[in-house]
């Protein structure tokens, strides 16, 4: 048999999984290599053994091959994996975790967002999310008051996932927590809905001392898409962070917001290509006839990015 010829029947696997009991951590390593390369689903029973093996190399071979393995027992040895003391294997088996797409897989993960550890509960949340179990919403909106910021940003992000009005008001809780990364995560997941009460949250965050949730606000504005956000961007295009004023050029052409063509086409003179690319495509957005000077001006701009934006933007005033 070649190094490449498939593994083709049980005594193969059953082989290799006798490998893993040998004496030296290094022949175990390897074993869990040949196995997960079989990908093959009947290698999980040996895999699964090495979940206890006393050398953290072949714990952390594991949490790494069980990436592959999409089933509701890959989970489970994952989530004996995420609480383990060495934090490399710890943190290989969280990512891992994040690679789960069954939803079923959710069971054996739902008992570490109330571990001790707060490391092993931001670990559970975050592999919940992309499961979208509605078992979880109970304990992720619990965790919205857990003393650990990470477990709080994990779990909004399973908030946010689920995308369900009824979470509204612990969204926009989100958006004044004393933490940057779950008010950024906040702003961003309020984005899913076109509720008032989620544009005037988002809109209050354009104020925020922190440009990056500056710059997550705006661009939440333009999806959720209500025009009582549109003085407030307008603001923003003279914020000192280019960032910001990138995400709010972009959120008043989505919103085709006409009273701020006059401070959009400003940004048409900035020094960053970039600004005066998005205040461009901003104007052909709102496509109003008043901007056809500003853009003429800009016709031969330097960039030629520009320049091509400028065209077009121009084509969209008729």
């Amino acid at each position: 048999m070649t190094a490449f010829d498939p593994f083709e029947d049980f005594g193969d696997i059953d082989e290799i999984g006798e490998r893993l009991n040998d004496a030296d951590a290094a022949v175990r390593r390897l074993a869990l290599i040949d196995l997960a390369e079989t990908a093959s689903a009947d290698v999980l029973q040996h895999l699964l053994t090495a979940v206890a093996d006393p050398d953290a190399t072949v714990r952390l071979q594991l949490a790494i091959a069980l990436s592959e393995f999409d089933t509701v027992e890959a989970a489970a040895g994952l989530a004996r994996l995420v609480a383990d003391q060495d934090s490399t294997v710890a943190q290989a088996a969280a990512d891992s975790l994040t690679e789960l797409k069954d939803p079923a897989a959710a069971e054996p993960i739902l008992p570490l967002v109330v571990h001790g550890r707060a490391f092993v509960r931001a670990a559970g949340f975050r592999g919940l999310k992309a499961l979208r179990s509605r078992g979880a919403l109970g304990p992720a909106l619990a965790a919205m008051r857990d003393e650990d910021a990470n477990v709080r940003a994990q779990a909004l992000g399973v908030v946010a996932y689920l995308k369900l009005e009824e979470t509204l008001p612990s969204l926009i809780a989100g958006t004044r927590d004393a933490d940057v990364t779950v008010r950024s995560v906040a702003v961003n997941a309020l984005s899913f809905t076109s509720q008032p009460a989620a544009a005037a949250a988002v809109t209050a965050a354009l104020d925020d001392e922190n440009w990056q949730v500056r710059a997550a606000a705006a661009e939440s504005l333009g999806r959720i898409g209500q025009t009582s956000a549109v003085d407030g961007l307008t603001d923003g295009l003279s914020d000192e962070y280019w960032q910001v004023r990138q995400k709010c050029l972009n959120a008043l052409g989505r919103l085709k917001a006409q009273s701020a063509i006059r401070q959009i086409s400003e940004l048409l003179t900035s020094d960053m290509a970039s600004l005066r690319k998005e205040s461009a495509a901003a104007l052909g957005e709102i496509a109003d006839p008043s901007s056809r000077d500003a853009l003429m001006t800009h016709i031969g701009d330097a960039d030629p990015d520009v320049r091509k934006t400028v065209r077009w933007a121009l084509t969209r005033l008729g």
